[in-house]
């Protein structure tokens, strides 16, 4: 608290007013009036407007005031005398600090500079803050003051308030995409008692009531293709997910993902919707099929590339073609590079590693990397032509990972067979790969899933993109930090 603020919140009570009214009904939208009259030619008229709003300015003139009123529709101009006032509400007004809550009605005019302004007619305060606001020219600067306070850097930064508003609506647009194409929204739980749909570590909880362990989820992916199962052929959910992993500009142990599944389907129909939507979202948001990202220049135009994880390698990763076949020449090869490989590393995972390393970081422009390595594939349809890999694919823009899908496997012996596998490499020291079997979706899968492709979008990734920002702390409202000790 400010001490020169609590002195006048003092004041303010001795003089019978409440400095945090109860309540208090809006009735105009600052940025539907300054709309209204946005150009000089528009007539005033007579019109009393009431507007409540943030005191973001003050410049003072003897006994009139000049003062900024924001709400979160936009910003006006008021103008306040001592003659126009009642004696109370202009000794309150004196009282009012940047940063105070206030109510006000008023008739609108224009100075002599042309600037709509409201004059005041009436002045109440609302909320009387204690704290100072950031110096205004100079706003929020220290990063992780920004992260760690984000309710004043709101208050003081329009970038992030643009930012975390285009975020919303950027959601409302996903949301709409696909309920326009018959998808049903859904909501699946949060908390699992095994840990499934992805290959991640987890957070762990207990559950007194029940007197069990759960795990907050990973993936939604069992569930909503228990959906499937029961006949909801087209799902989606918009959910949080949560792996115990590492946090970086990319990552964020919770994040927001949209999830969907599409019977009678499949992967290379998912692609296309997905380089449908994101070129969507970015002409409706940038009005343009470029994005500037990280001093990259990304070209979103159709079509884009599609490539599998090995002939990657062999095209944009410059490996020698024949030096990865086989697990042999693949492990040979990676040690030749100072690859640190783990011990139960098949053929898969090397040629993922590979990737990683030599491949993730050159892709610039919109690439599907398709046909993965079935090791690494857990929950994915086989090819028919190469049962050692599977009908799956990852975008990256950007060098970043931006979706992830397949063909879902619903032959529940292979499935359970892969689960099995999932839990050897978790005995062995795995600590991202599943640790039980799923009995319920296995049964599940013995009802029957009608041949499906799902697919997993990062909204977070996605919104980092459309709107430029290098780190996933400045589209997340309040990311994970370290406390301060």
């Amino acid at each position: 608290m400010e001490q020169h603020r609590v002195d006048k919140l003092s004041k303010i009570k001795e003089m019978g007013i409440s400095p945090y009214v109860n309540t208090y009904i809006a009735g105009d939208k600052i940025g539907v009036i300054v709309e209204q009259f946005s150009t000089i030619d528009t007539e005033l008229t007579d019109t009393v407007y009431k507007i409540a709003g943030r005191v973001i300015s003050k410049r003072e003139f003897g006994k009139s005031s000049f003062i900024t009123v924001r709400d979160m529709s936009g910003e006006i101009q008021v103008y306040l005398k001592k003659d126009q006032l009642s004696e109370t509400d202009f000794e309150v007004y004196k009282l009012t600090d940047v940063g105070d809550f206030i109510a006000i009605e008023g008739a609108l005019f224009r100075t002599q500079k042309d600037e709509l302004t409201l004059r005041v007619s009436s002045y109440t305060l609302l909320t009387k803050a204690l704290k100072d606001l950031p110096e205004k020219w100079h706003g929020l600067k220290d990063i992780e003051q920004r992260y760690r306070k984000r309710y004043v850097d709101l208050i003081v930064n329009q970038e992030s308030r643009d930012i975390f508003v285009k975020r919303s609506k950027i959601v409302k647009s996903i949301r709409d995409f696909f309920t326009d194409r018959d998808f049903l929204e859904v909501e699946t739980p949060m908390m699992h008692p095994i840990v499934g749909g992805a290959t991640a570590k987890p957070f762990e909880t207990f559950h007194n009531a029940l007197d069990m362990p759960l795990f907050l989820r990973i993936a939604p992916e069992l569930y909503l293709k228990r959906l499937v199962v029961g006949g909801m052929e087209r799902v989606f959910e918009l959910n949080r997910n949560f792996r115990n992993e590492g946090v970086s500009t990319k990552h964020n142990p919770e994040f927001t993902m949209i999830e969907w599944y599409m019977a009678y389907a499949d992967y290379n129909v998912l692609m296309d919707m997905i380089e449908e939507l994101v070129v969507t979202i970015a002409q409706q948001f940038n009005n343009s099929k470029s994005l500037e990202f990280n001093e990259l220049t990304v070209d979103l135009s159709a079509p884009w590339k599609r490539i599998s994880m090995e002939e990657s390698l062999y095209e944009i990763g410059g490996v020698p073609r024949g030096a990865i076949d086989g697990y042999d020449n693949a492990k040979k090869y990676a040690e030749s590079l100072k690859f640190e490989i783990a011990k139960d590393a098949g053929w898969g995972k090397i040629i993922e590693l590979l990737f990683e390393e030599l491949v993730e970081e050159k892709l610039i422009n919109p690439t599907f990397i398709i046909d993965y390595p079935k090791e690494i594939s857990p929950l994915a349809k086989s090819k028919e032509s190469n049962p050692e890999l599977t009908d799956r694919f990852e975008l990256f823009i950007a060098k970043m990972e931006i979706a992830n899908g397949f063909n879902e496997l619903n032959d529940p012996i292979d499935q359970s067979e892969r689960f099995l596998k999932q839990i050897e490499l978790a005995d062995s020291g795995d600590e991202e790969a599943m640790k039980m079997m799923d009995t319920d979706f296995i049964t599940a899968l013995e009802y029957g899933l009608p041949p499906t492709a799902g697919a997993g979008l990062g909204i977070d990734r996605l919104v980092m993109l459309i709107t430029g920002q290098s780190s996933i702390r400045d589209v997340l409202l309040f990311p994970h930090m370290r406390p301060i000790v």
